[in-house]
């Protein structure tokens, strides 16, 4: 038991002292380069395209964040989409779009493919 103790003691001491060494370490320095956001510059707005304006309720919603922000940035991001803004208190979304590249099918599935318990219900042009 006594050289037991012996070498775990001198098994400590020794790590103990070539552990501990006196390092004068450098800080890393890091650059690092932030992307710009892909905002939409890629997106262009055809100044001399017909565009309407559709509004339509969109049922089964719970929540502002994960629910109506999602289904207005589905909608903004698709080509022919000039504006688009989803409210989830009255759970009524505003649409503006290029007639020639977006119709009230493409919306309806866009906002189906944003999640499946959503709906769109009594759509209408708006002048």
């Amino acid at each position: 038991m006594k050289h037991f103790k012996f070498l775990f003691t001198l098994a400590l001491v020794s790590v103990l002292a070539f552990s501990c060494k006196n390092k004068t370490a450098e800080p890393e320095i890091k650059t690092v380069e932030i992307a710009a956001p892909k905002e939409a510059a890629s997106k262009t707005i055809d100044p001399n395209a017909t565009y309407a304006k559709a509004e339509f309720t969109i049922e089964g919603m719970t929540c502002q964040i994960g629910c109506a922000n999602t289904i207005q940035n589905k909608l903004s991001k698709l080509d022919g989409i000039k504006s688009a803004t989803v409210n989830f208190d009255t759970k009524l979304a505003s649409v503006e779009y290029d007639v020639a590249k977006v119709n009230a099918t493409t919306l309806e599935e866009t906002v189906a493919k944003a999640g499946d318990m959503y709906t769109v219900k009594d759509m209408k042009t708006v002048e």
